[in-house]
């Protein structure tokens, strides 16, 4: 029964950290994950990144851009979809030059260096979205731009890992071949359109006569759970299932009532797993060995992001603030960085006594991120340049 005690003691410590953020005007997710490096092996060591941390987390990620999902506007995604390609693209080849240079620099040779770009190449918007949605930006230019460019980002993540698992790695999880995962992937997003035109609406209308409290809400739910698992099975994350069964939801009437009753479940116990378990990552054994690289490579990790997706913006014509509000949302790395470390490290692409410090810096750069997010935000506002 050690869990029911560990889930009590995230979920009090994660509101105490929120509210104590929001008092000295700090985004509220940045409390819940320095509670995860506080609680986990890096400090006290009362929490360990284990099978229930590490099943609450994805389904708290989950629920999380579900939400956004549904509080996204399809017509704004579709016509800020052009930036977020262009947004996209400079966020992946920033980082994976400059870190294909310091690797090289490093003494990595070519695979590890140009792996460390795969890497911090990935963008975790998870974080980001939190951000949005609290500060209101979420249905917004910016918004839906920083959504755009995550799902573009996540399939070029995609394709990036398996072709240097592939062609690179040893001893790997078995990645599915490239073309097959490819057309699978195409059939998904195809799939996609079918949903949220004809069968969402539908499944939920069937719903609605079911003589059950939240019967509604359920179905959507299991969608939601059903798109997050077929995306992670073709090679997707799970998230961009998630959003998209959440942007099914947004075109129904039902959007308002399932909305209130996965926030509830959401916010109340997943989600606060999820920020508490990126912090968790953090440990701090041998840092003071490697901190210049750790230093480096956090510093590589913001401007890269922050820069690349500024410039992307900026091709696609956004004014500076803008553009740079859409670097800061594109910062966090997150789960999807963790994933792909994790793989590299089993296919030999990342040297071991290194493995630590490159989690250190995605922690970091996952942290970082609301900060520069909200700053930015905040210079909007000033200026009154955000738009719909």
């Amino acid at each position: 029964m050690d869990y029911v005690g560990q889930i009590a003691l995230i979920l009090i410590t994660t509101l105490i950290a929120s509210a104590l953020s929001q008092r000295v005007g700090m985004p509220a997710v940045i409390g819940q994950l320095i509670v995860g490096v506080l609680l986990g092996p890096g400090v006290f060591g009362i929490l360990a990144n284990n099978h229930l941390m590490h099943v609450g987390s994805e389904l708290g990620v989950i629920v999380l851009m579900f939400i956004a999902g549904i509080e996204s506007d399809l017509d704004l995604l579709k016509k800020y979809f052009r930036p977020a390609i262009y947004v996209a693209m400079c966020g992946v080849i920033a980082p994976m030059i400059l870190f294909y240079i310091y690797g090289q620099f490093m003494g990595q040779g070519f695979e590890r260096s140009i792996f460390w770009g795969v890497i911090f190449a990935a963008t975790s918007v998870s974080i980001s979205v939190e951000v949005l949605r609290e500060f209101k930006k979420l249905d917004t230019r910016e918004g839906a731009t920083i959504l755009g460019a995550a799902v573009v980002d996540d399939i070029i993540a995609v394709i990036l890992l398996s072709v240097f698992v592939s062609v690179f790695g040893v001893g790997g999880d078995g990645q599915m071949n490239l073309v097959t995962a490819t057309i699978l992937q195409v059939c998904y997003f195809i799939g996609v359109v079918f949903l949220v035109k004809w069968v969402v609406p539908f499944v939920l209308r069937l719903a609605e006569r079911l003589p059950v409290h939240g019967a509604v809400a359920i179905v959507s739910l299991s969608i939601c759970l059903l798109m997050a698992y077929t995306a992670d099975l073709i090679g997707l994350s799970a998230v961009v299932g998630a959003f998209f069964a959440g942007v099914a939801v947004s075109q129904t009437k039902y959007e308002g009532e399932i909305s209130s009753s996965v926030s509830s479940v959401g916010y109340t116990f997943f989600i606060p797993i999820f920020f508490v378990s990126i912090g968790l990552e953090m440990e701090f054994d041998g840092v003071l060995k490697n901190i210049g690289l750790i230093v480096i490579m956090s510093v590589l990790a913001v401007i890269t992001k922050l820069y690349g997706g500024a410039i992307g913006a900026k091709i696609a014509r956004m004014n500076t603030t803008s553009a740079m509000v859409v670097g800061s949302g594109m910062i966090s790395r997150g789960e999807m960085a963790l994933i792909i470390a994790q793989i590299g490290i089993s296919a030999k692409l990342i040297a071991p006594e290194l493995y630590s410090e490159i989690i250190i810096v995605i922690v970091i750069s996952t942290i970082i991120a609301p900060l520069f997010l909200k700053r930015t935000i905040a210079k909007l506002d000033k200026l009154g340049e955000g738009s719909n």
